[in-house]
């Protein structure tokens, strides 16, 4: 015969545990290939669509933060090499001032020996020298420190390299300091 709620003293027990089975139940449902309620889905979705925009936008952003890294990373290895070739080039002017001091003897010719491993040293890393005399003035390689009256040369002309200028690639590390031919303005 069956037990009356009053009658049994386990019947509130096994109440609570039916309402605790409740929602597993539910999640069953919806494993086992029942739909949940079209509200709850769309809701769902929309806190999916929500998440996966997250996402995407913090992916984004750790993609451009990685490439702003690189770049400032590599702008300043750069920096500091052209730093380093600078140094460099007042190494090389001070050992070709003493060899052209030393005249012919034998420390001149050490000191020459020396600004050639310099120079071989700096095309290695890709640095060249430029500014002879006979070339065109160009005010982005080359700094005028005097205008000299020549009717040898035409306006613009180098007539003599103070100091030599250096580039590597199409930068310029340093101009060079030169002396530029200006007509006497002796016409007609």
């Amino acid at each position: 015969m069956p037990s009356s709620p009053a009658s049994d003293p386990g019947a509130d027990d096994r109440a609570a545990v039916s309402a605790q089975e409740a929602p597993q139940h539910e999640s069953q449902q919806q494993e086992s290939g029942q739909e949940p309620a079209p509200r709850e889905l769309a809701v769902l979705r929309g806190e999916l669509a929500d998440m996966e925009e997250r996402f995407k936008r913090a992916r984004a952003d750790l993609e451009n933060y990685r490439k702003r890294t690189y770049r400032e990373m590599e702008r300043r290895l750069a920096e500091r090499h052209e730093a380093l070739l600078r140094e460099w080039l007042e190494v090389a002017d001070s050992v070709e001032r003493a060899a052209a001091a030393g005249g012919d003897s034998p420390l001149a010719a050490g000191l020459a020996a020396l600004r050639d491993q310099i120079d071989a040293l700096l095309q290695r890393q890709g640095v060249t020298r430029f500014g002879e005399p006979g070339e065109r003035f160009d005010p982005e390689r080359h700094e005028a420190v005097a205008a000299r009256p020549s009717d040898e040369y035409p306006d613009g002309t180098i007539l003599e390299v103070v100091r030599a200028g250096y580039e590597r690639g199409d930068h310029v590390l340093r101009p060079a300091r030169v002396v530029v031919a200006r007509s006497t303005g002796t016409g007609d």
